[in-house]
């Protein structure tokens, strides 16, 4: 076992590196005497001197002083506080090449956490976007005020520093606009803004949301408290200078925290939603509903899924982490029937509501966790065909994967947002099911994110009893 003795690199020593490779945070990976050293900004092929800013016993992270051979993918990033906000890890990777390195991430992760002989395995390449940029739907910007003066953006990276963004390069030009009215507004009317450190001031959040096929717009306020001063003014005012604003909502959070919603919230003009459109299906999106970001690369990923569940009209299909249904009813065409569950009771509330919209009367809804319903439905004769499960980061619970193996669906449809914790559930089910294909989907261009859609299958003599 190496111990901390074993490690040749000191804080602040210069060295030279070579880049071999991408991390799954989107930093450049080299080794110096066999350690290995993490460095942002850095991209493979690339010769670098860098500087040590941090030393662990088993890597050291480093930051570039100079390169000397630079890749002939690198471009200039089109954000300005690109390296503060550390939104987006990749502007300086010409997009087809992020691509390419997305893919080679889910081939790292595999090789790392699994037995599966990748050159046997069919990985797709990535499917990109026609135009990667100003695709988020939602801009979520936490409010600061300065000498009168209304800045609204994000915590820098790794620090408490509040970056002004003026125009994210991958926000939807809309919300960009719609954010920045409101930020003058606020400042018009000198509305007081939250300050963290005194924990005075009321404004603390301003997000905004708009569907992007039907152009309507949506302005959440997120308040210390309930009374809002001039909240007839602002109401007025934002109206006016987004023509396009359908639903003005307050949300109230008084508490010392990092999550962004409270408990309570208020419409104070307009609908309490806004529509928006995926394919042939209509949604409802409230202030706190759960949307994809990108619904453009949405519709790709879920088509993909589809693909890969290839019903024949007939199966029973598990939308296991179902949120409001958006999955299930993309395949309800094509099922026999689909079951879903979720933990968030107003999303199975949700995803009830959007199949009754679509006239979908081969689905049922029902809050919990896959791990302790879908036993009970299988111990009572119902045994599903087709699992579809879209986790979180964290990956597929244990139980869950104890209650697949069990359950012995025909296939498994996955869709992950992390190739670390993919590859991991995928050596835990692999005693019964083999891996088909990945289709790497890129949700999130410029950034280190990768999606992917995989077929998994019972295995023959699994399913041969």
């Amino acid at each position: 076992m190496k111990t901390e003795q074993n490690i040749k690199i000191e804080l602040n020593q210069t060295f030279p590196l070579t880049i071999k490779r991408l991390g799954i945070n989107g930093e450049g990976v080299g080794y110096f005497k066999k350690q290995v050293v993490f460095v942002p900004g850095a991209l493979p092929g690339e010769e670098v001197v860098v500087e040590a800013t941090k030393i662990n016993p088993k890597f050291a992270e480093a930051k570039i002083k100079k390169i000397r051979i630079k890749s002939p993918h690198r471009v200039q990033p089109l954000c300005p506080v690109y390296d503060q906000c550390g939104g987006c890890q990749l502007q300086h990777l010409k997009y087809d090449q992020q691509l390419k390195e997305k893919r080679d991430i889910i081939i790292q992760s595999l090789e790392r956490h699994t037995k599966v002989d990748i050159n046997k395995l069919d990985i797709r390449k990535t499917i990109g976007m026609e135009e990667p940029w100003g695709y988020r739907n939602k801009s979520s910007f936490q409010v600061k005020a300065i000498d009168g003066k209304v800045l609204a953006g994000l915590y820098g990276l790794n620090s408490h520093q509040l970056i002004n963004i003026d125009e994210c390069a991958v926000q939807h030009a809309q919300t960009n606009e719609a954010t920045a009215a409101i930020k003058r507004i606020l400042e018009e009317l000198k509305i007081p803004i939250y300050n963290e450190k005194s924990r005075k001031g009321i404004v603390r959040t301003i997000v905004t949301r708009v569907g992007i096929e039907t152009g309507e717009l949506q302005v959440v306020l997120i308040t210390t408290q309930k009374e809002l001063p001039k909240v007839d003014t602002i109401i007025q005012e934002i109206q006016k200078r987004l023509p396009n604003v359908k639903s003005i909502v307050q949300n109230i959070n008084g508490q010392k925290t990092s999550l962004i919603f409270g408990e309570e919230t208020l419409s104070l003009a307009g609908e309490d939603f806004i529509q928006e459109t995926l394919g042939d299906l209509q949604f409802e999106l409230s202030a706190r509903t759960f949307f994809q970001l990108n619904p453009v690369q949405t519709v790709k990923l879920y088509n993909e899924v589809k693909k890969a569940a290839a019903l024949t009209g007939q199966e029973k299909v598990v939308d296991a982490y179902c949120g409001v249904g958006t999955i299930g009813l993309w395949l309800a065409d094509q099922a026999g029937e689909v079951r879903g569950m979720d933990v968030i009771t107003e999303s199975i509330e949700d995803a009830k509501k959007n199949a009754k919209r679509h006239g979908l009367t081969n689905t049922k809804y029902v809050p919990g966790k896959a791990e302790e319903v879908l036993p009970k439905w299988v111990k009572k004769g119902w045994k599903p065909d087709v699992i579809v499960v879209d986790p979180p980061r964290t990956g597929l619970e244990g139980q869950l994967i104890q209650t697949i193996l069990q359950a012995e669906p025909k296939k498994l449809i996955y869709i992950s947002c992390n190739p670390s914790t993919l590859a991991k559930d995928i050596q835990a089910l692999s005693g019964k099911y083999d891996v088909k294909y990945i289709q790497p989907v890129d949700m999130f261009p410029h950034t280190a994110h990768v999606e992917c859609v995989s077929q998994i299958v019972l295995k023959e003599e699994a399913g041969t009893q």
